[in-house]
């Protein structure tokens, strides 16, 4: 069976500490201003660092220059591409043909990956960007899985295909979307979109012979989300993905917390993993119970699976989830303490798991005592009232430095 790779979002040099840990074999990350990302917590050293790290450990980083650039936007995308060239990044993944023949001039020693905002839908497309230098197409995410087929079967012997598997999908589907610029004149095709299809939005209707009369329709309380698409979510799909010859599973989520990059590529690991050992038996509801636990939106298959499948728009508009949240990181021990990293309001008695790198299973436990982190005194609860806020707690399980902790709401 073809090995096959897990690429995690990386949003930070710690997020792809994380996703490392959990089990990516890649993972991809924007520079400062030329991604279409701008809004990560990335620094440029974070991607010298990360390549670093991940090269330590045998795994790989893709750089994601994949803006459409203007004009005045060229001399600093020939720096940064000069600046890969010496830190030797895995791939860069770009769209702009323009930026691509950059890379070529300024980057020669670094792979292309065609990004998916280049809508590569067919293999005429695929031998296009192979015969211009690409070493991987990264599939839009309209393409269903006859088409998937059709183009590796026709696609050039060595060029890679990659395909998103899981997180959220653009209004725009594989991108080119101008909401965010037409509202707010920031652009999501040069990294700044502030995600205006995720809000409420009143509609009306207004009967031609009386201008100016609006009528509201299709609204609750909160309005109607009607530019909102459910997230994609591919882990029934597996062993469809695996057999077909995709040569890489891609995860979205670069604004995404340290647990979102857990527990789905945990989840993602795991299924592929006990797929190849045991593919009769494979049973993807408990990777999917997994994911429900921090999907803040409903899940679909988009188009994977049937070309009219209608059911991928969010109604609800959510952006959290109501039964589990992120609780902390494990950051240190003292004695037969484990220091914890918080992310929200911690209480004894709490419900708390523990993910568990390379285990779909997660460890339950209930907190039994608190002890504050500067006075060592007991205390009942503890809140992210300030950065980095930690506290001290027994955890009746062997546990390791940076794995992810949830609280159970219910």
């Amino acid at each position: 069976m073809k090995q096959i790779e897990l690429l995690a979002p990386a949003g930070s040099f710690e997020k792809a500490k994380i996703a490392f840990l959990y089990g990516a074999d890649a993972v991809y990350m924007g520079t400062k201003s030329l991604s279409l990302r701008t809004r990560v917590d990335v620094e440029d050293d974070d991607v010298e660092k990360t390549i670093k790290y991940a090269h330590s450990i045998g795994k790989k980083v893709y750089v994601a220059i994949n803006i459409f650039a203007w004009d005045e936007k060229y001399e600093e995308i020939k720096e940064v591409a000069k600046e890969l060239n010496k830190i030797k990044p895995d791939g860069i993944i770009a769209s702009d043909g323009g930026v691509i023949d950059t890379l070529k001039q300024y980057a020669p020693d670094i792979d292309i990956h065609i990004s998916t905002q280049a809508n590569v839908v067919s293999y005429h497309t695929s031998r296009f960007w192979y015969n211009n230098g690409a070493k991987r197409i990264i599939l839009g995410r309209e393409m269903n899985k006859e088409q998937i087929r059709e183009l590796i079967k026709n696609k050039p012997e060595d060029l890679e295909i990659e395909m998103f598997v899981h997180g959220a999908l653009c209004f725009g589907y594989s991108g080119r979307c101008f909401l965010s610029d037409f509202l707010s004149g920031r652009s999501a095709n040069l990294g700044d979109c502030i995600q205006s299809c995720r809000w409420a939005y009143n509609v009306y209707v207004e009967e031609k012979n009386n201008p100016g009369q609006f009528m509201p329709i299709e609204t609750d309380d909160n309005g109607t989300y009607i530019f909102s698409s459910k997230d994609l979510c591919l882990v029934k799909e597996i062993p469809e993905i695996v057999e077909m010859g995709v040569d890489s599973l891609k995860i979205e989520g670069r604004l995404k917390t340290e647990y979102y990059v857990a527990s789905v590529v945990n989840a993602y690991r795991c299924a592929i993993d006990d797929y190849k050992k045991n593919p009769e038996n494979y049973d993807y509801n408990k990777y999917l119970n997994e994911l429900n636990k921090t999907k803040t939106r409903s899940l679909t298959t988009f188009y994977f699976n049937d070309r009219e499948n209608k059911d991928i728009q969010e109604y609800e508009g959510k952006q959290y989830n109501p039964n589990y949240e992120f609780a902390g990181k494990v950051i240190d021990f003292e004695d037969d303490k484990t220091i914890i990293e918080i992310r929200n309001k911690l209480s004894v008695s709490d419900t708390l798991e523990i993910i568990v790198p390379g285990q779909i299973e997660p460890y339950e436990f209930k907190i039994e005592k608190l002890w504050d982190i500067e006075t060592g005194e007991e205390i009942n609860t503890v809140n992210p009232g300030r950065a980095n806020q930690k506290v001290k707690m027994k955890i009746p399980f062997e546990i390791k430095k940076d794995w992810i902790l949830r609280r159970n709401k219910k």
